[in-house]
């Protein structure tokens, strides 16, 4: 084996030539002595057979005994020239070598050699050995790397690096977990004053970062203190809302009065709600609650109250259960209108019998059905249409508007009856006939059962069958009416002697028109008579123990039980 040296005159050959080593280019075998860069151990090439090859010894370029070295051309292809620059070989025939077996079989050591394979063709560096391990030197990223830098052709122009920005972060002692000590050290040089001699408190340097990192440390603060102020704050309105008290008044309330009408069928809220309007209370739930812990808060009637603006919801409540505070007027079942005149004059501060010719001279405009006021002979055409019940009345208010709502109650009242197919059920007239039927059981009835057995007594007494009475009704109340009085007591020459149309001792069937305005239980009575032949009745103790009779000697012994207790 010889080592490959150089001719005289001919080229270095560097270590990391791709072609360094290669037997075959010399014409004979030699194992490579020189120390590769990598391995550190010598590379071995089989013997090559002339056979296999030809003779490459009588090359037309003289042969490889001339000193060869590679080069790259412009097109990044990999050449071969002699020590003339002539071209030697293409690259086809670079780092080929037949796979043969060492010659010498067995190596010193016993163990058989390593049988090189046949280099890729497109690799020149296929025949160089590759050894890593920690025995072998690393030139990574050095001048000596292998394999050697990429011919210019190939060559990546490498990027240029980006600049590095530096972004002056807001650092302060807060975030940092440093104290105000450590923002002070550091040197006043010229590492302070580079670029333009700034120093720690010109612009953007330390003295700025200072000022910069406190503006935003008070930004957050002021951020997470807003946030807390918020959150407190709804945090105790809902509080408030859902365990505190409701918010009221305290005290009686102020001198300033204020009148609020109750609508029929309110219930606490609604009471509550119509209050706060005015002024009275200053919330519903205040009032809601007053009420619920007042054992009487429930009896709260519908109706106009003349109460105190800014009460406390308790002191609102006491005032509303005392008649006192109520301004209303109240017309009770049975009662007549002009009963109700009088009550109107006191509520509204009006001057006696002011409320009566109101209504006389509006009646017409105040709503009545039409089948009302279809008699001439009427005494009070809206005597049976002010329906009872609780209005309000108080000073200020005029009477036409009061009058306006009691006649629209009783219209809706009677509406939920067929009042005409009634009417001829029982042999009457009109509807008129019906409420005034309704009327007459209302002034002579003292119980709910007195109701139904005295409407059997009309209807019986208005038959023309009627052989006992001759169709005469003969009852007191229409007298006392037709008077403006309730006596009792009616002497027969009195009754007898007059012959008003309201008079039914003289005159035959019903009155004009009702003598009173009926509740609701004598207008259901008037359409539900019993049917047990009750002709005559006598309030035997003269006040409210009506006893009923089918023939004339029953009513005689009614009648001497009725004068042994009034002392006739």
């Amino acid at each position: 084996m010889t080592e490959y040296g150089r001719g005289p005159g001919s080229e270095p050959w560097h270590p990391e030539d791709p072609l360094y080593g290669d037997d075959g280019w010399g014409g004979q075998q030699a194992h490579v002595g020189q120390q590769s860069p990598y391995g550190g151990q010598p590379q071995h090439y089989p013997q090559q057979s002339q056979q296999q090859y030809g003779d490459w010894s009588q090359h037309p370029q003289g042969g490889y005994d001339q000193q060869q070295y590679a080069y790259y051309d412009e097109q990044g292809q990999l050449q071969y020239a002699d020590g003339h620059g002539q071209q030697q070989y293409d690259q086809q025939y670079v780092g080929h070598a037949p796979q043969q077996y060492h010659q010498g079989t067995w190596d010193a050591t016993g163990t058989h050699g390593h049988v090189p394979y046949a280099a890729d063709p497109g690799d020149p560096y296929g025949q160089q050995p590759v050894a890593y391990g920690s025995e072998q030197p690393d030139f990574y990223g050095t001048e000596d790397a292998y394999p050697p830098p990429e011919p210019p052709g190939r060559r990546r122009p490498e990027p240029e690096p980006e600049p590095v920005v530096e972004e002056e972060e807001e650092q302060h002692p807060f975030f940092t977990g440093a104290d105000d000590g450590d923002a002070d050290d550091g040197d006043d040089d010229s590492k302070g004053r580079r670029g333009g001699g700034r120093g720690k408190d010109a612009k953007g340097g330390k003295g700025a970062k200072k000022r910069r990192s406190g503006c935003a440390c008070m930004v957050v603060c002021l951020v997470f203190g807003g946030g807390a102020a918020t959150v407190g704050y709804f945090g105790w309105h809902f509080y408030q809302n859902r365990f505190g008290a409701a918010p009221d008044y305290a005290g009686s309330g102020n001198s300033e009065t204020v009148t609020v009408q109750i609508p029929k069928g309110a219930g606490g809220y609604e009471i509550g709600r119509r209050l706060k309007e005015a002024g009275v209370v200053k919330s519903v739930d205040a009032f809601v609650h007053a009420q619920t812990q007042n054992p009487k808060g429930d009896t709260i009637q519908a109706g106009a109250y003349t109460l105190k603006k800014e009460m406390s919801a308790a002191s609102c409540v006491l005032l509303m259960l005392d008649p006192k505070s109520q301004a209303n007027v109240v017309v009770t079942p049975g009662e007549r209108a002009a009963a109700v005149y009088v009550a109107l004059d006191k509520k509204l501060g009006l001057s006696a019998g002011a409320s009566k010719k109101v209504a006389r001279a509006e009646y017409k405009n105040l709503g009545l059905p039409s089948y009302a006021n279809t008699n001439s002979k009427i005494m009070d055409p809206l005597e049976g249409f002010l329906y009872p019940g609780t209005y309000p009345a108080a000073k200020g208010m005029k009477p036409d508007a009061i009058l306006k709502q009691m006649v629209a109650a009783a219209k809706e009242e009677y509406a939920n009856y067929d009042l005409a197919a009634e009417a001829k059920k029982y042999d009457l007239d009109s509807p008129l006939q019906v409420i005034t039927v309704a009327s007459l059981v209302q002034a002579e009835g003292k119980t709910h059962d007195d109701f139904r057995k005295m409407a059997e007594v009309v209807y019986n007494r208005l038959k023309p069958t009627n052989t006992e009475t001759n169709q005469l009704l003969q009852f007191d109340s229409t007298f006392n009416y037709l008077k403006g009085t309730s006596n009792i007591h009616i002497s027969e020459s009195e009754i007898n002697s007059n012959r008003d149309p309201y008079n039914t001792y003289t005159q035959k069937g019903l009155p004009p028109g009702p003598i009173g305005n009926p509740g609701e239980d004598a207008l259901k009575a008037a359409l539900n008579p019993t049917d047990d032949g009750w002709m005559y009745f006598v309030a035997t103790d003269g006040v409210n123990n009506t006893e009923f009779a089918k023939t004339n000697a029953e009513f005689e012994k009614l009648k001497e039980k009725f004068n042994a207790n009034s002392g006739n």
